[in-house]
């Protein structure tokens, strides 16, 4: 992990939070069909829900990410950022 941090303006950090709790309700009520013995299909289609909206996420900081912290860095002169946003995309594959 960076040591690095990113100031974020207060909708943004409200959006994000939003968007995790959503998250974590979700896999919470995932949880429950499993100890309920819910039918598995059910609970996959749950699960594929999840993970899009995680990937909804990834996305909406990801753009973020890319228009302020890395635009800052490249207005600065910071070119190493491309390499950073090089590996962030290798992980996205």
């Amino acid at each position: 992990m960076s040591d690095k941090t990113t100031r974020r303006p207060e909708d943004v950090k409200k959006t994000i939070s939003t968007r995790l709790n959503r998250i974590d309700g979700q896999l919470h009520g995932i949880k429950k069909m499993v100890d309920e013995d819910k039918y598995c299909d059910d609970i996959l289609i749950q699960l594929s829900a999840v993970n899009k909206s995680i990937k909804s996420l990834a996305n909406y900081i990801l753009e973020n990410h890319m228009y302020n912290c890395v635009l800052n860095d490249m207005e600065k002169g910071n070119v190493e950022i491309i390499d950073e946003v090089v590996t962030l995309f290798r992980r996205f594959q």
